[in-house]
């Protein structure tokens, strides 16, 4: 009788009464959520979820549905963050932050859309792996753009040595990905800031064993002497177009090394119009220097 007088009801209140119904009955008890199989953890996740839907947030009910469907569907955490294990980040990081992709699937779940849960919390939780690598694992920080563009100039390269074409050049990496020379140029420099090494670490043969020294003494430092003889080849055409007086005051002053008064007595004018021409000879070469650079 109790279940006629329901059918006659209008719709809005039949659901009315089906949900005060379900919101009267207990949910089940679960021990150890975490151990739940995955085929148990989908039919009491929709048992969760419909009731989690009914409940006032803050209640110590509320609590309960949330923090149980977090802990049983936590194997799909685990199964995409498998995913990255050879990205060189400790599991258990990177399962804490898949972890907050799926609190976010769970507080945006619409039970009433009757889609499948797992299927809508597996986009979160990969993508907020994703983010963590996209933003931390990065030595230097690159716009988003260029790190998008890394992952982009990869599956390029795989697909083009797919095709036979071994390390494949700019051009034709711009050409697969149907974008400029320089833009590709740029992600591929870009690329050397993902990671970093320490110049304090001891070198090591390709067979792993140490040798004596550090990265540090590989690297090369600036030689100053190489700088001067790029001025010396700068400076000669520059010096060939001086007149011939000036070009002797250079070659007494700064190839035999005279003083300004022993080339005056060398040349028979004084030591004040010496340091005139000198002076007038280097501004030349000077501002010659400065126009070409």
């Amino acid at each position: 009788m109790e279940t006629a007088a329901v059918q006659d009801l209008p719709t809005a209140d039949r659901v009315e009464v089906a949900q005060d119904a379900r919101s009267e009955t207990p949910l089940p008890p679960v021990e150890e959520a975490r151990r739940v199989a995955p085929r148990d953890a989908r039919r009491l996740s929709k048992m969760f979820f419909d009731r989690l839907a009914l409940l006032e947030e803050g209640t110590a009910e509320y609590q309960y549905a949330r923090n149980t469907l977090i802990e049983m569907n936590l194997s799909l955490v685990r199964y995409a963050a498998s995913r990255f294990r050879s990205r060189g980040q400790e599991m258990e990081d990177i399962v804490q932050v898949g972890t907050i992709g799926l609190i976010k699937a769970i507080d945006r779940f619409d039970i009433a859309l009757e889609n499948e849960f797992t299927t809508f919390a597996v986009p979160y939780i990969v993508g907020e792996i994703k983010r963590f690598f996209r933003d931390t694992t990065w030595s230097v920080h690159v716009p988003r753009r260029l790190q998008e563009l890394r992952v982009d100039l990869a599956r390029a390269r795989e697909d083009l040595e797919g095709q036979g074409i071994h390390d494949p050049s700019v051009a034709e990496l711009a050409e697969h990905l149907d974008l400029g020379q320089e833009e590709v140029i740029e992600g591929l420099v870009a690329c050397n800031g993902y990671s970093a090494d320490s110049i304090d670490r001891p070198i090591e043969t390709t067979g792993g064993r140490q040798q004596t020294g550090l990265v540090a003494d590989l690297i090369g430092k600036e030689d100053p002497e190489l700088a001067r003889a790029e001025d010396v080849q700068a400076l000669k055409p520059l010096i060939d177009k001086l007149d011939d007086r000036a070009k002797t005051l250079l070659q007494l002053r700064f190839g035999a090394e005279m003083t300004q008064s022993e080339i005056g007595e060398e040349l028979g004018i004084s030591q004040m119009h010496v340091s005139r021409l000198l002076s007038r000879a280097c501004n030349h070469l000077r501002e010659g220097l400065l126009a070409e650079s």
